[in-house]
Parts: C-alpha cells; sequence; structure tokens
C-alpha cells in the first residue's frame, strides 16, 4: 500500500494531484522552489477543448471533454477545502472578422457537429446584440465551454491542500528515481513520485519530450468611460494569430496569448505586446480605452502530438505533465489519474492515449 507521495511541480497540474492524493488519505510532499507560479499563474483560464479541436486531434479533444465533466464538481470540492477558484459557465464565441475567417469557421462548425458537439452560427449583428462592441462577419456559439479564474484557482488549491496536511519543500528537483527525490540542497524519500514540472519536465525523464513553448498575456481593466468586457470568453484569429479575450470580475479582461519557441525565456517583448493589443482592437475596439495592468509571460509544456504526458514512467515513478494550452482544463481528470493509479483501480476513460511511452521513449 503506497503512502508517501512525491510531487514534483507546484503547478495546477501538480498542486491538482497534490490535493485530490491528500484528500484520499496519502502523505503528500510538494517540491517547487515557487508553487502557484509558473505558466499557471499568466494562464488565460479557459476551459475549452470544444473550440480548441481540430481535425486530427481526437484523442486531445476527448481527454479535454473527459476532464471538462468532472470540472464542476472539481470546482464545488474545491471551493469548501480551498475557497472559490472562480468557475465560469458563460461560453465561449469564436468570431469570425472577414470572409475568409468565416470560411475556416464554417469548417470547424461542420467537424464539431459530425462529433456531436453543440454549437450555434450566429451573423454579425447577431454577434453585436448578444456582444455589444465585439466585431465580426460571423460568430459561433459554443456554450459548453468553461473558464476559470486562474489566480483565484492557485490560491484555492494552495490553501485545499494546506488544510489536507500537504509539505512543501521549497526547492528545485535535479533527479527523480524509485524511492527518493534529489533536490539541490538534499533528497525527498517517497514511494511514489510525480513529475509535474511542466516546461523543465524534460530534464527529469528521457521519456518525457517536452519543450517550452512562451506565451505572453495582458491583463487590462475597463474604465468608466469604456465598454465593460464581453460576458463570454471571445476567440478569433488574426492575421494567423490566435488571440483570446477571457473577462474577469471587476471589470477585468486577459487578453492573450502569443506562442513562439523561445527556449526557457521568460521576458515580454514589445513585439509580443503589439501584436496582442492590435489582434485584440480588431476583435474588441474599445480596448483602447482600457487601462493596461499586467505584462507577463509564461512557459506552456508542450509536447509534439497536443497530447500530455499521464501514467506510469517505471516503478514508483509517474507522469503528469506536457499539458500544453490545456493545464487548467485536464487537471482534473490527471489528478483523478493519479489518485486511482494509487489506489489501485482503473484510470479514467481516454487517459490511455495520454500514455508517456505511446512516442517509443522508455
Amino acid at each position: 500500500m503506497v503512502n508517501q507521495l512525491a510531487v514534483v511541480g507546484g503547478g495546477v497540474i501538480g498542486l491538482s494531484v497534490a490535493w485530490r492524493a491528500a484528500a484520499a488519505g496519502y502523505d503528500v510532499t510538494v517540491i517547487d522552489r515557487s508553487p502557484g507560479c509558473g505558466a499557471s499563474w499568466v494562464a488565460g483560464g479557459m476551459l475549452a477543448p470544444v473550440t480548441e479541436a481540430w481535425p486530427g486531434e481526437e484523442a486531445a479533444l476527448h481527454l479535454g471533454e473527459e476532464s471538462l465533466r468532472r470540472w464542476p464538481a472539481f470546482a464545488a470540492a474545491l471551493a469548501e477545502d480551498g475557497g472559490d477558484p472562480g468557475l465560469s459557465t458563460t461560453g465561449t464565441v469564436v468570431v469570425a472578422l472577414d470572409r475568409g475567417d468565416a470560411d475556416q469557421l464554417g469548417v470547424l462548425a461542420d467537424y464539431l457537429r459530425t462529433v456531436g458537439r453543440e454549437v450555434e452560427s450566429v451573423t454579425g449583428r447577431q454577434l453585436r446584440s448578444l456582444e455589444p462592441g465585439v466585431s465580426g462577419v460571423r460568430a459561433l456559439l459554443v456554450p459548453g465551454d468553461l473558464a476559470v479564474d486562474n489566480r483565484k484557482l492557485l490560491r484555492s488549491l494552495q490553501a485545499a491542500a494546506i488544510r489536507h496536511g500537504v509539505k512543501f519543500v521549497d526547492d528545485d528537483a535535479t533527479e527523480v528515481e524509485t524511492g527518493r527525490v534529489r533536490t539541490v540542497s538534499g533528497e525527498v524519500p517517497c514511494e511514489v513520485a510525480v513529475i509535474a514540472a511542466g516546461a523543465r519536465s524534460a530534464r527529469l525523464h528521457p521519456a518525457l519530450a517536452v519543450r517550452p513553448l512562451k506565451g505572453e498575456i495582458l491583463r487590462l481593466r475597463a474604465r468608466r468611460t469604456s465598454l465593460p468586457p464581453p460576458s463570454r470568453t471571445v476567440r478569433a484569429v488574426v492575421e494567423g494569430r490566435p488571440i483570446y479575450l477571457v473577462p474577469r470580475a471587476g471589470g477585468e479582461l486577459v487578453l492573450g496569448a502569443t506562442q513562439y519557441e523561445a527556449g526557457f525565456d521568460e521576458t515580454v517583448s514589445a513585439r509580443g505586446v503589439r501584436e496582442l493589443l492590435e489582434g485584440a482592437e480588431r476583435i474588441f475596439p474599445s480596448i483602447d480605452e482600457y487601462e493596461l495592468v499586467e505584462t507577463a509571460a509564461g512557459l506552456r509544456a508542450a509536447s509534439v502530438d497536443t497530447l500530455p504526458f499521464i501514467g506510469e514512467l517505471g516503478e514508483g515513478v509517474f507522469a503528469a505533465t506536457g499539458h500544453h494550452r490545456n493545464g487548467l482544463l485536464m487537471a482534473p481528470v490527471t489528478a483523478d489519474a493519479i489518485v486511482a493509479w494509487l489506489d489501485g483501480a482503473a484510470p479514467p476513460p481516454h487517459v490511455e492515449a495520454a500514455h508517456p511511452h505511446r512516442l517509443g521513449a522508455k
């Protein structure tokens, strides 16, 4: 019977695993120099497997939807243990800015309908009546998508973990092996270790083909003279670049996200800020009047096939990493899978597709 669990990484995945495992009765230690930070802290908060979907990525869609179904119960339990994580059920609107975009929107709508997903196509005029100030010639309404306030979520997870007795080691892991996790200043004994170190997971196990993918976001706030933020998450593609606007309480708006290869560089570039603001202005012109509150960059943990790595790497070592754009979305299903394996039970549906040895590495 496993008792001692070490979780390497204190982002949304690591904290979710730690909380769920501790609540199930395991003795849990989280190893992270700055828990609750990293890419999870600068995320947009979209829980949107449907509007992220595209032909050829059905495995990621199925796993994301399985996790989405778990989110309401996950959020309710978290609210009791650690505080309100700020779950929003208003859905997503995907906007086409011109006729070319509208054709692509039609492809997405047709695909989603073939896999049984609910979408509604609306005209530009209907869009403006639903979301004043949002521009476009056509849009798709996706009512099943959710969103969460990522920073409220992280604070709630930390509080819930502490409530259930999770211990925190303020250090960086350097090696994970059966029975222990080596750190810069020592080692943490354990019966099972879970690698949830995000973009830095690859250095801890050769099977984890995870690389950093840089993303920049902006946080803005409406002024008295400007339109309020849209009520739903708004997504679009502007000149080939994806843009999203996610409303927050208090008139705030999260704008993201750039995406490019930059190694472990976490600085914010002037080019990234310009691209985001110019793109957002095309979708929601009133954003020009907003106060710019924060600029930030984070490193997504990207895999080569958009699926995360979830499962056993070897005796006493599990992976829970490589979630790309979907770390927040897939936190419930990932945590539930790890706890199921610890309990000797079957994992949730569709998790097997994310096995860490699927790419052939051992």
